[in-house]
């Protein structure tokens, strides 16, 4: 047994043994620390010992389902992007001990979180030792197993468990259950299929939610079938069941066509009661930007704060390269300070692109070593290298970046 997992078997064992198996720093920093200081901390914290000290810090704390999946989940992502399965199921393993195992919806965040890693046989286990545990199933469990099936990208399995699972423990799929099936067709590119589940849910009764539909009308526009895809959007309309979600799917289709198509999609939503997000918005900053709109876009980026929207890491990722396309590498910056001071720190290839740029320019090579050190902080371990040889490459590794690092560093305080 490696150390490693040897440490994370501890840590998830006890309090004590997590305290003993980490520094007293670390273990005093994390005694305290509330719920909700430890998701924000799961947000940014990429290292997956840090994040496991983190969870296993507050993990007994959580009183509500939803609230233990959310850092749950993003623990395992991060331990899942380093391929730590071993470290992965002991994780989950351990809460089966938990005296709120038998409540189904905290069963289900097991179930789900195996899907989350892509390790469905052991969601698919963990499912069937239910009765054992003395855990209720009904659609909940269910649609977690469904679930964690389109999560391991095992789509050809979701209708065969649809198919079976019902038959053998008695349960009733529901709109959600359906709305899973549909999903999994339209991933396979199957939609068809999924058309045929729509007519079976209409002779059944079931209710066909507004994201089933959106499932289907998102599918269509990526598979160029844009004529079908507005027979799906009048079909939404005549329901009224059209939401931010499915306008944003249109917005995607329509906004390589020009920011007035986006313009005028967001306007039909506030006239319909709607009130755009980020993304909405995310869609018009890019349009401008594909079109060299700069100072468009850049005012569409500030009135997101104007208008109570949070820009996020898809919002710095696009601002910050078409920035760099249009040789604004000092506007870039700044905008990558305001990602670190929101922990949406953009990617390793769009902030190379700036490190870059900042490069080229005695001026701004101050700035560049900065950047480097404060992602080297940042970024998950396995890029540590890459950062190097970027260094390396511009000729700034060895050199005092101390002024520009601790310049960048006062936006994440």
């Amino acid at each position: 047994m490696s150390y490693s997992l040897a440490r994370h078997l501890r840590l998830l064992s006890t309090a004590a043994a997590a305290a003993a198996a980490s520094s007293s720093t670390t273990a005093a920093a994390f005694s305290s620390i509330s719920v909700s200081r430890a998701k924000t901390k799961l947000q940014s914290e990429f290292d997956p010992d840090r994040a496991l000290e983190i969870y296993s810090s507050v993990s007994k704390d959580y009183t509500s389902p939803l609230a233990s999946r959310y850092a749950q989940d993003l623990t395992v992502r991060r331990l899942a992007k380093c391929r730590r399965f071993d470290d992965i199921e002991s994780l989950i393993e351990s809460h089966k001990n938990d005296p709120k195992i038998t409540q189904e919806p905290y069963f289900s965040t097991l179930i789900r979180s195996y899907g989350i890693a892509g390790m469905f046989q052991h969601a698919l286990r963990t499912f069937e030792q239910m009765e054992d545990i003395g855990t209720p199933r009904s659609s909940i469990s269910f649609n977690a197993l469904l679930t964690a099936c389109n999560q391991s990208k095992l789509f050809d399995q979701v209708p065969k468990q649809f198919d079976e699972i019902p038959k053998k423990y008695g349960i009733l799929p529901d709109k959600v259950s359906y709305g899973i099936l549909v999903k999994a067709y339209c991933e396979s590119g199957l939609i068809d299929q999924a058309f045929a589940v729509l007519k079976e849910m209409g002779e059944k009764g079931v209710e066909i939610t507004a994201i089933t539909f959106t499932t289907i009308l998102d599918a269509l526009y990526k598979l160029g079938q844009s004529d079908k895809a507005e027979k799906v959007w009048h079909e939404m309309k005549k329901k009224g069941c059209l939401d931010v979600g499915a306008y944003n799917v249109k917005i995607m289709f329509v906004h390589a066509g020009g920011p007035e198509n986006v313009k005028a999609l967001i306007d039909e939503m506030n006239n319909a009661g709607l009130k755009p997000d980020t993304i909405s918005y995310n869609y018009l900053m890019t349009s401008y930007c594909q079109r060299g709109m700069m100072d468009e876009a850049k005012k569409v980026y500030a009135e997101l704060e104007e208008t109570g929207r949070h820009p996020n890491a898809a919002t710095y990722r696009s601002l910050i390269y078409y920035l760099c396309r249009n040789g604004d590498f000092e506007t870039g910056y700044k905008v990558f300070k305001q990602s670190v001071y929101r922990r949406k720190i953009p990617d390793f290839g769009t902030l190379k692109h700036l490190v870059e740029g900042l490069a080229q320019k005695k001026k701004t090579r101050g700035h560049a070593k900065g950047l480097i050190r404060t992602v080297k902080k940042k970024f998950p371990v396995n890029f540590l290298n890459a950062w190097r040889k970027v260094e390396e490459d511009l000729g700034l590794a060895g050199s005092n970046s101390s002024t520009a690092a601790d310049h960048v560093q006062e936006a994440t305080s």
